[in-house]
């Protein structure tokens, strides 16, 4: 993998671009303080600006790394950020990225996440060099799995009680694409 750290990218609706600290409101409006969002999700809700605040200072120092990965989903047109994707594992071993997603209620349905992750998809085989990209689920989030199945990941199976999230533990269904895959279709 050549990592290249969270550039920015563009697709027919959205910009995916580093958070900033002036994110924050967005941020916390938008998808990290609502407990809908965050149901099948492994941090909770924000109960404050202050969490999201500290979220935000933390992500925005790991840039200056390049193999650290965290997007805003911005549409064209708006200014604040409405969720985020990122590879939340990476294995440089299998040249491996693992990524993961959540996005604001009011942008539930619309394409957002699945224009997003083809973007990543395009740019992580094409730009990255990786082997694989997965991601995984519970199995009680489908709307999640739809946005992978239309991507293109295949499903590789369901590992029962092998994950946990705020929920408790939960049955995860993992997805993944490798780079034949992505080249042959």
């Amino acid at each position: 993998m050549n990592h290249l750290g969270t550039k920015q990218l563009k697709t027919e609706r959205l910009l995916l671009r580093p958070l900033a600290m002036e994110d924050a409101e967005a941020m916390f409006d938008n998808w990290a303080s609502d407990p809908d969002v965050t149901e099948y999700l492994t941090w909770p809700a924000h109960q404050s600006m202050d969490v999201t605040r500290l979220t935000l200072r933390h992500w925005t120092s790991q840039y200056v790394k390049n193999d650290f990965y965290q997007w805003a989903i911005v549409p064209h047109g708006t200014e604040g950020p409405i969720g985020t994707i990122s590879v939340v594992a990476h294995d440089n071993s299998v040249d491996m990225v693992h990524i993961g997603y959540c996005m604001g209620k009011p942008w539930w349905g619309k394409g957002y996440m699945t224009e997003s992750l083809s973007r990543l998809i395009k740019f992580f085989f094409e730009e990255v060099g990786v082997n694989r990209i997965e991601s995984k689920y519970d199995v009680r989030n489908a709307s999640s799995g739809k946005v992978m199945e239309k991507c293109g990941l295949l499903y590789e199976g369901t590992t029962r009680g092998s994950d946990v999230n705020n929920q408790g533990i939960c049955d995860s269904a993992l997805y993944g694409m490798i780079r034949s895959d992505y080249y042959n279709t």
